[in-house]
Protein backbone atom coordinates (compact mmCIF):
# COMPACT_ATOMS: atom_id res chain seq x y z
CA UNK A 1 0.00 0.00 0.00
CA UNK A 2 1.32 3.34 -1.10
CA UNK A 3 1.63 6.10 2.11
CA UNK A 4 0.18 9.55 1.71
CA UNK A 5 2.44 11.88 1.87
CA UNK A 6 2.25 13.13 5.23
CA UNK A 7 3.03 9.58 6.26
CA UNK A 8 6.42 10.06 4.71
CA UNK A 9 7.13 13.64 5.70
CA UNK A 10 9.23 14.32 8.62
CA UNK A 11 7.57 15.76 11.84
CA UNK A 12 7.67 19.37 12.56
CA UNK A 13 10.86 19.88 14.31
CA UNK A 14 9.25 22.80 16.32
CA UNK A 15 6.30 20.32 17.43
CA UNK A 16 8.65 17.75 17.96
CA UNK A 17 11.37 19.47 20.41
CA UNK A 18 8.01 21.23 22.33
CA UNK A 19 7.59 17.14 23.06
CA UNK A 20 10.98 16.99 25.05
CA UNK A 21 10.07 19.18 27.57
CA UNK A 22 6.53 18.63 27.56
CA UNK A 23 5.25 17.89 31.44
CA UNK A 24 8.85 18.56 32.65
CA UNK A 25 9.46 21.57 35.50
CA UNK A 26 12.43 23.82 35.51
CA UNK A 27 14.05 25.07 38.59
CA UNK A 28 12.62 28.55 39.23
CA UNK A 29 15.86 29.57 39.87
CA UNK A 30 17.25 28.47 36.53
CA UNK A 31 14.26 28.37 34.09
CA UNK A 32 14.09 27.14 30.16
CA UNK A 33 15.88 29.04 27.75
CA UNK A 34 13.86 28.50 24.83
CA UNK A 35 15.43 29.63 21.69
CA UNK A 36 14.02 27.05 19.66
CA UNK A 37 11.25 29.16 17.56
CA UNK A 38 12.18 31.83 15.88
CA UNK A 39 8.90 33.99 16.26
CA UNK A 40 8.30 36.98 18.49
CA UNK A 41 6.26 36.08 21.86
CA UNK A 42 5.31 39.41 22.61
CA UNK A 43 2.32 40.80 21.44
CA UNK A 44 1.70 43.31 19.03
CA UNK A 45 2.44 46.96 20.58
CA UNK A 46 -0.65 49.10 22.28
CA UNK A 47 -2.05 51.05 19.30
CA UNK A 48 -1.46 48.25 16.63
CA UNK A 49 -4.14 46.28 19.38
CA UNK A 50 -6.16 48.82 19.34
CA UNK A 51 -6.37 49.60 15.32
CA UNK A 52 -7.08 45.66 15.34
CA UNK A 53 -10.26 46.26 17.80
CA UNK A 54 -11.70 49.29 16.42
CA UNK A 55 -11.75 47.56 12.90
CA UNK A 56 -13.41 44.24 14.45
CA UNK A 57 -15.96 46.81 15.94
CA UNK A 58 -16.48 49.02 13.38
CA UNK A 59 -15.43 47.46 10.09
CA UNK A 60 -18.12 44.89 8.95
CA UNK A 61 -16.15 43.98 5.88
CA UNK A 62 -13.69 42.31 8.44
CA UNK A 63 -15.91 39.90 8.67
CA UNK A 64 -16.67 38.88 5.58
CA UNK A 65 -14.47 37.26 2.75
CA UNK A 66 -12.32 39.56 0.68
CA UNK A 67 -10.57 39.44 -2.31
CA UNK A 68 -8.61 36.01 -3.03
CA UNK A 69 -5.26 38.07 -3.50
CA UNK A 70 -5.78 40.18 -0.65
CA UNK A 71 -7.11 44.00 0.84
CA UNK A 72 -6.65 46.46 -2.36
CA UNK A 73 -5.35 49.07 0.07
CA UNK A 74 -2.94 46.60 1.28
CA UNK A 75 -1.13 45.49 -2.51
CA UNK A 76 -1.11 48.74 -2.82
CA UNK A 77 0.98 50.03 -0.04
CA UNK A 78 3.50 47.29 -0.21
CA UNK A 79 3.86 47.91 -3.62
CA UNK A 80 4.73 51.38 -3.11
CA UNK A 81 7.18 50.82 -0.05
CA UNK A 82 8.93 47.78 -1.86
CA UNK A 83 9.60 49.86 -5.00
CA UNK A 84 10.89 52.79 -2.63
CA UNK A 85 12.99 50.16 -0.78
CA UNK A 86 14.26 48.31 -3.66
CA UNK A 87 14.28 50.79 -6.37
CA UNK A 88 11.59 49.33 -8.34
CA UNK A 89 8.58 50.37 -10.02
CA UNK A 90 5.95 47.86 -8.78
CA UNK A 91 2.38 47.90 -9.26
CA UNK A 92 -0.67 46.37 -7.10
CA UNK A 93 -0.75 43.77 -9.28
CA UNK A 94 2.34 42.70 -8.47
CA UNK A 95 1.52 41.75 -4.90
CA UNK A 96 -0.81 39.37 -3.15
CA UNK A 97 -1.49 38.84 0.63
CA UNK A 98 -1.38 35.36 2.14
CA UNK A 99 -2.24 33.66 5.47
CA UNK A 100 1.79 33.35 6.44
CA UNK A 101 4.79 33.30 4.51
CA UNK A 102 4.87 29.71 4.73
CA UNK A 103 1.77 29.79 2.57
CA UNK A 104 3.27 32.07 0.14
CA UNK A 105 6.06 29.89 -0.12
CA UNK A 106 3.27 26.67 -0.94
CA UNK A 107 1.35 28.61 -3.36
CA UNK A 108 4.79 30.16 -5.75
CA UNK A 109 5.51 26.13 -5.40
CA UNK A 110 2.21 24.69 -6.45
CA UNK A 111 2.84 27.18 -9.81
CA UNK A 112 6.15 26.32 -10.48
CA UNK A 113 6.20 22.43 -10.40
CA UNK A 114 4.76 18.69 -10.76
CA UNK A 115 5.40 15.55 -8.75
CA UNK A 116 8.75 14.73 -9.98
CA UNK A 117 10.34 18.19 -10.77
CA UNK A 118 13.26 19.37 -9.01
CA UNK A 119 13.49 22.49 -6.73
CA UNK A 120 17.32 23.53 -5.52
CA UNK A 121 17.39 24.38 -1.55
CA UNK A 122 20.68 25.89 -0.09
CA UNK A 123 21.93 23.84 3.67
CA UNK A 124 21.04 24.02 6.11
CA UNK A 125 17.64 24.20 4.53
CA UNK A 126 14.69 25.54 6.24
CA UNK A 127 12.97 22.83 7.32
CA UNK A 128 9.21 23.76 6.49
CA UNK A 129 10.74 24.38 2.74
CA UNK A 130 11.48 20.66 2.45
CA UNK A 131 8.73 19.56 4.34
CA UNK A 132 6.28 21.31 1.48
CA UNK A 133 8.53 20.06 -1.32
CA UNK A 134 8.51 16.43 0.42
CA UNK A 135 4.74 16.25 0.61
CA UNK A 136 4.23 17.48 -2.72
CA UNK A 137 6.46 14.71 -4.33
CA UNK A 138 9.23 17.52 -5.28
CA UNK A 139 12.61 16.18 -5.10
CA UNK A 140 14.15 18.85 -2.80
CA UNK A 141 18.01 18.93 -4.28
CA UNK A 142 20.76 20.19 -1.80
CA UNK A 143 22.75 23.14 -2.79
CA UNK A 144 26.21 22.57 -0.17
CA UNK A 145 27.10 26.35 1.20
CA UNK A 146 30.76 27.07 1.94
CA UNK A 147 32.61 28.99 3.57
CA UNK A 148 30.13 31.66 5.88
CA UNK A 149 26.83 29.47 4.43
CA UNK A 150 26.56 30.87 1.12
CA UNK A 151 25.61 29.22 -1.61
CA UNK A 152 27.49 29.23 -4.88
CA UNK A 153 25.98 30.21 -8.01
CA UNK A 154 28.20 28.29 -10.08
CA UNK A 155 27.44 24.84 -8.02
CA UNK A 156 24.10 25.46 -8.45
CA UNK A 157 24.69 26.02 -12.43
CA UNK A 158 25.49 22.60 -12.56
CA UNK A 159 23.33 20.92 -10.64
CA UNK A 160 20.39 22.22 -12.92
CA UNK A 161 18.82 19.80 -14.41
CA UNK A 162 15.74 19.49 -17.21
CA UNK A 163 13.36 18.74 -14.04
CA UNK A 164 14.91 22.07 -11.87
CA UNK A 165 12.00 24.15 -11.58
CA UNK A 166 13.55 26.61 -8.95
CA UNK A 167 16.15 27.54 -7.18
CA UNK A 168 15.40 28.60 -3.04
CA UNK A 169 17.42 31.23 -1.11
CA UNK A 170 16.36 32.55 1.95
CA UNK A 171 18.28 35.73 3.34
CA UNK A 172 18.65 36.77 6.44
CA UNK A 173 18.81 33.14 6.47
CA UNK A 174 16.66 30.89 8.58
CA UNK A 175 19.02 28.44 9.75
CA UNK A 176 22.44 30.26 9.39
CA UNK A 177 21.64 33.99 10.22
CA UNK A 178 23.66 34.87 7.30
CA UNK A 179 22.97 37.69 4.98
CA UNK A 180 23.40 37.27 0.84
CA UNK A 181 25.27 39.92 -0.44
CA UNK A 182 23.40 42.00 -3.32
CA UNK A 183 25.91 40.59 -6.01
CA UNK A 184 25.44 37.27 -4.70
CA UNK A 185 21.53 37.53 -5.06
CA UNK A 186 22.42 39.15 -8.45
CA UNK A 187 24.58 35.89 -9.41
CA UNK A 188 22.04 33.71 -8.75
CA UNK A 189 19.32 35.59 -10.67
CA UNK A 190 20.97 35.33 -13.53
CA UNK A 191 21.98 31.41 -13.30
CA UNK A 192 18.00 31.17 -13.31
CA UNK A 193 17.01 33.26 -15.80
CA UNK A 194 19.88 31.35 -17.97
CA UNK A 195 18.09 28.30 -17.01
CA UNK A 196 14.29 29.71 -17.21
CA UNK A 197 13.75 29.04 -14.04
CA UNK A 198 12.24 30.70 -11.19
CA UNK A 199 14.70 32.61 -8.83
CA UNK A 200 12.35 32.13 -5.36
CA UNK A 201 13.59 34.70 -2.32
CA UNK A 202 12.33 34.70 1.33
CA UNK A 203 12.85 37.82 2.72
CA UNK A 204 10.98 37.09 5.89
CA UNK A 205 14.05 38.53 8.29
CA UNK A 206 14.13 41.34 5.70
CA UNK A 207 13.39 44.54 8.40
CA UNK A 208 16.22 42.86 10.63
CA UNK A 209 18.99 43.34 8.45
CA UNK A 210 21.95 44.98 9.38
CA UNK A 211 22.63 47.09 6.51
CA UNK A 212 21.20 50.80 5.23
CA UNK A 213 19.28 50.23 2.14
CA UNK A 214 18.48 47.67 -0.16
CA UNK A 215 19.44 44.08 0.20
CA UNK A 216 19.54 43.74 -3.44
CA UNK A 217 18.76 45.33 -6.82
CA UNK A 218 16.42 42.61 -8.24
CA UNK A 219 13.47 44.16 -8.19
CA UNK A 220 15.12 47.61 -9.56
CA UNK A 221 15.45 45.26 -13.03
CA UNK A 222 12.50 46.16 -15.36
CA UNK A 223 12.72 42.14 -16.20
CA UNK A 224 12.64 41.40 -12.77
CA UNK A 225 9.42 39.24 -13.08
CA UNK A 226 10.60 36.93 -15.48
CA UNK A 227 12.09 34.98 -12.55
CA UNK A 228 12.42 36.35 -9.64
CA UNK A 229 9.38 35.97 -6.79
CA UNK A 230 9.76 37.52 -3.55
CA UNK A 231 8.11 36.27 -0.11
CA UNK A 232 7.33 38.48 2.55
CA UNK A 233 6.52 37.85 6.11
CA UNK A 234 4.52 40.82 8.20
CA UNK A 235 4.41 38.29 11.50
CA UNK A 236 8.32 38.97 12.82
CA UNK A 237 7.84 43.19 11.92
CA UNK A 238 4.56 43.72 13.76
CA UNK A 239 4.52 40.68 15.96
CA UNK A 240 1.12 39.16 14.42
CA UNK A 241 2.15 35.43 14.24
CA UNK A 242 -0.93 34.45 15.46
CA UNK A 243 -3.01 36.75 12.76
CA UNK A 244 -1.05 34.42 9.96
CA UNK A 245 -0.31 37.48 6.87
CA UNK A 246 2.32 37.35 4.81
CA UNK A 247 2.79 38.65 0.80
CA UNK A 248 4.47 37.22 -2.64
CA UNK A 249 5.74 39.66 -4.53
CA UNK A 250 5.33 38.02 -8.54
CA UNK A 251 4.50 38.88 -12.57
CA UNK A 252 0.51 39.18 -12.35
CA UNK A 253 0.40 36.11 -14.71
CA UNK A 254 2.36 34.31 -11.55
CA UNK A 255 -0.39 35.65 -9.38
CA UNK A 256 -3.44 34.35 -11.78
CA UNK A 257 -2.20 31.34 -11.24
CA UNK A 258 -1.06 31.68 -7.40
CA UNK A 259 -4.90 32.38 -7.04
CA UNK A 260 -6.31 29.35 -7.95
CA UNK A 261 -4.29 27.72 -5.47
CA UNK A 262 -5.45 30.46 -2.40
CA UNK A 263 -8.97 30.07 -3.34
CA UNK A 264 -8.80 26.51 -2.83
CA UNK A 265 -6.51 26.33 0.35
CA UNK A 266 -8.14 29.54 2.53
CA UNK A 267 -10.06 31.62 -0.07
CA UNK A 268 -9.26 34.59 1.34
CA UNK A 269 -6.08 36.15 3.44
CA UNK A 270 -7.93 36.55 6.68
CA UNK A 271 -9.20 40.40 7.26
CA UNK A 272 -8.10 41.70 10.26
CA UNK A 273 -4.57 40.54 9.95
CA UNK A 274 -4.42 42.45 6.50
CA UNK A 275 -5.92 45.72 8.11
CA UNK A 276 -3.57 45.03 11.21
CA UNK A 277 -0.45 44.94 8.37
CA UNK A 278 -1.78 47.98 6.68
CA UNK A 279 -2.15 49.93 9.97
CA UNK A 280 1.52 48.66 11.05
CA UNK A 281 3.32 49.41 7.74
CA UNK A 282 1.76 53.18 7.65
CA UNK A 283 2.04 53.82 11.37
CA UNK A 284 5.30 51.63 13.30
CA UNK A 285 8.15 52.43 11.15
CA UNK A 286 9.99 54.51 13.99
CA UNK A 287 8.41 51.68 16.48
CA UNK A 288 9.73 48.67 14.13
CA UNK A 289 13.49 50.96 13.60
CA UNK A 290 13.22 50.13 17.20
CA UNK A 291 13.06 47.03 17.21
CA UNK A 292 15.78 46.01 14.78
CA UNK A 293 18.00 48.01 16.74
CA UNK A 294 17.17 45.70 19.54
CA UNK A 295 17.45 42.83 17.66
CA UNK A 296 21.02 43.81 16.47
CA UNK A 297 21.87 44.90 19.77
CA UNK A 298 21.68 40.88 20.39
CA UNK A 299 23.26 39.76 17.58
CA UNK A 300 26.23 42.14 18.89
CA UNK A 301 25.39 40.00 22.43
CA UNK A 302 26.25 36.42 20.64
CA UNK A 303 29.22 37.85 18.91
CA UNK A 304 30.62 39.19 22.15
CA UNK A 305 29.78 36.19 24.10
CA UNK A 306 30.78 33.66 21.71
CA UNK A 307 34.63 34.14 23.14
CA UNK A 308 33.53 31.80 25.92
CA UNK A 309 32.38 28.89 23.71
CA UNK A 310 36.02 29.13 21.61
CA UNK A 311 38.04 27.23 24.48
CA UNK A 312 35.81 24.55 24.50
CA UNK A 313 36.06 24.15 20.52
CA UNK A 314 32.93 25.31 19.46
CA UNK A 315 32.46 27.48 15.99
CA UNK A 316 30.22 30.59 15.49
CA UNK A 317 29.28 29.70 11.60
CA UNK A 318 26.03 32.23 11.25
CA UNK A 319 24.54 34.96 12.99
CA UNK A 320 21.91 37.81 11.69
CA UNK A 321 18.69 38.49 12.13
CA UNK A 322 16.92 35.97 14.51
CA UNK A 323 19.32 33.26 14.31
CA UNK A 324 22.85 32.21 15.50
CA UNK A 325 24.01 28.71 13.97
CA UNK A 326 26.90 26.88 15.76
CA UNK A 327 29.40 23.66 15.55
CA UNK A 328 29.24 21.90 18.65
CA UNK A 329 32.89 20.34 19.99
CA UNK A 330 30.42 16.98 21.15
CA UNK A 331 31.03 13.49 19.88
CA UNK A 332 27.43 12.90 20.36
CA UNK A 333 24.70 13.46 17.47
CA UNK A 334 23.26 17.19 17.85
CA UNK A 335 20.16 15.53 18.11
CA UNK A 336 21.07 13.79 21.36
CA UNK A 337 22.98 16.87 22.19
CA UNK A 338 19.38 19.15 22.05
CA UNK A 339 17.54 16.53 23.64
CA UNK A 340 20.07 16.22 26.66
CA UNK A 341 20.68 20.15 26.82
CA UNK A 342 16.97 20.27 27.88
CA UNK A 343 18.15 18.11 31.02
CA UNK A 344 21.53 19.35 31.77
CA UNK A 345 21.32 23.08 31.32
CA UNK A 346 17.52 23.95 30.88
CA UNK A 347 18.25 24.82 27.18
CA UNK A 348 15.54 24.04 24.37
CA UNK A 349 17.53 24.41 21.10
CA UNK A 350 17.06 22.50 17.38
CA UNK A 351 19.46 19.98 16.08
CA UNK A 352 21.53 20.58 12.64
CA UNK A 353 19.99 17.24 11.65
CA UNK A 354 16.58 18.89 11.68
CA UNK A 355 18.17 21.28 8.60
CA UNK A 356 19.92 18.82 6.64
CA UNK A 357 19.69 16.24 4.35
CA UNK A 358 20.16 12.57 6.29
CA UNK A 359 23.17 11.50 4.74
CA UNK A 360 24.59 15.48 5.41
CA UNK A 361 27.38 14.63 8.48
CA UNK A 362 27.63 18.31 9.27
CA UNK A 363 23.72 18.43 10.39
CA UNK A 364 25.12 16.01 13.89
CA UNK A 365 27.72 18.79 14.31
CA UNK A 366 25.47 22.09 14.05
CA UNK A 367 22.68 23.74 16.60
CA UNK A 368 20.43 26.81 15.62
CA UNK A 369 20.55 29.49 18.19
CA UNK A 370 17.02 31.43 17.83
CA UNK A 371 17.50 34.68 19.96
CA UNK A 372 14.49 36.67 19.18
CA UNK A 373 12.65 36.35 22.56
CA UNK A 374 15.77 36.56 25.01
CA UNK A 375 17.58 39.91 25.75
CA UNK A 376 21.36 40.86 26.81
CA UNK A 377 20.75 39.11 30.01
CA UNK A 378 19.53 35.90 28.75
CA UNK A 379 22.10 35.45 26.25
CA UNK A 380 25.26 35.94 28.78
CA UNK A 381 22.86 33.50 30.62
CA UNK A 382 22.69 31.01 27.87
CA UNK A 383 26.26 31.23 26.72
CA UNK A 384 27.35 30.50 30.79
CA UNK A 385 25.38 27.55 30.84
CA UNK A 386 26.58 26.44 27.47
CA UNK A 387 30.44 26.87 28.33
CA UNK A 388 29.82 25.00 31.79
CA UNK A 389 28.97 21.65 29.67
CA UNK A 390 32.59 21.32 29.05
CA UNK A 391 33.51 19.67 32.76
CA UNK A 392 30.27 18.46 33.72
CA UNK A 393 26.78 17.88 32.30
CA UNK A 394 26.83 16.57 29.18
CA UNK A 395 29.73 14.97 28.68
CA UNK A 396 31.91 14.11 24.82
Amino acid sequence: MTLPRTATTFPSPVMEARRWIAGKDFDPDRPLINVSQAAPVEIPPLPLRQAIAETAVNLPAAHLYGPVLGLPELRAEVAAQFSRSYGGALQPENVCITSGCNQAFCAALSTLTAEGDEVLLPTPWYFNHKMWLDMTGVTAVPLSTGQGLLPDPDLAQAMITQRTRAIVLVTPNNPGGVEYPPALIAAFRDVARAAGIALIIDETYRDFHSQPGAPHDLLADPDWDDTVIQLYSFSKAYRLTGHRVGAMIASPARLAEVEKFLDTVAICPNQLAQHAALWGMRNLSQWLAGERAEILDRRAAIEEHFPKLDPEGWKLLGVGAYFAYVQHPFRRSSLQLAQDLVEDAAILALPGTMFMPPDDPAGARQLRIAFANIDRTGITELFDRLAALAPRGVSS
